[in-house]
């Protein structure tokens, strides 16, 4: 086996909602392999403190953005494309949840979550286009990496209609997006995550009796860690991965396996 099947070192990496949960997990698996990362928020003093932590360990740069309308998208794309940069990997990972019961669930929950979650990964993807197209070698696909859930592909047990929809139509969004870009050398595939700690899961979190009763949940008896995601991340980056596109990959401790 070559010492570089797994290699992303000098790749050069957008992660979306890169400041925390699962978007910094990737983010800092990228920084530690030695590639070239840029993150964006929303949220300036969440990207500050993301920035402070994993500088020390890498190459790593930040911009705030808020990619739930299609000017902001373009505002970050033209600032993005000004500072010179070239583009290897593209990981979507901003989104929004919304929780409501069924009676009260309300437009405005739609509205946001479907904003970012399909309609500003998908615009983002468009204005990065370019940048992937200049880059991409049959040799070595550039690549563009989604993050949907598993919500996505089972039933939840709580009540996020919008986010489940929205993640299903990130699911198909990917195998079409792969359909259309396979000749242009640009490998599109995704990543379904089960529960991982973060912002939008803490309320399952809150103490070890909770973590414990959330683990027991999980066939492999515990939840997602940091190396799990950005382990599969950095393999559909990394030349391992070149024959993959349009898959959508549970990476789940085996939830979508019993039922």
């Amino acid at each position: 086996m070559n010492n570089d099947l797994f290699s992303v070192q000098n790749k050069r990496v957008l992660v979306t909602g890169g400041s925390r949960g699962i978007g910094k997990m990737i983010a800092q698996a990228f920084v530690r392999a030695g590639a070239n990362v840029t993150i964006c928020s929303r949220k300036q003093d969440e990207l500050d403190a993301a920035l402070a932590e994993m500088s020390p360990e890498g190459i790593i740069t930040g911009l705030r953005a808020d990619l739930s309308t299609y000017a902001g998208v373009d505002a970050f794309s033209e600032v993005f494309a000004k500072r010179g940069e070239t583009l290897d990997v593209l990981v979507n990972n901003a989104g929004a949840a919304w929780g409501a019961p069924l009676d009260d669930y309300p437009e405005s929950g739609f509205d946001r979550v479907w904003a970012i979650n399909v309609k500003g990964l998908f615009h983002l993807t468009q204005k990065m286009l370019p940048l992937l197209r200049a880059r991409a070698t049959i040799e070595e696909p550039t690549r563009v990496i989604n993050i949907g859930s598993i919500d996505g592909i089972r039933v939840a047990a709580t009540e996020n209609y919008a986010y489940a929809a929205s993640k299903a139509a990130v699911h198909q969004l990917t195998r079409q997006l792969a359909h259309r870009l396979i000749g242009e050398h640009i490998n599109v595939n995704c990543i379904a995550p089960g529960l991982f700690p973060s912002k939008m899961t803490a309320f399952l979190f809150q103490d070890e009796e909770t973590t414990s009763q959330v683990a027991e949940t999980i066939p492999m008896k515990r939840a997602g860690r940091a190396d799990d995601i950005g382990g599969t991340a950095i393999y559909l980056a990394s030349r391992a991965s070149a024959y993959l596109t349009g898959v959508v990959l549970p990476v789940d401790g085996g939830m979508t396996t019993h039922g």
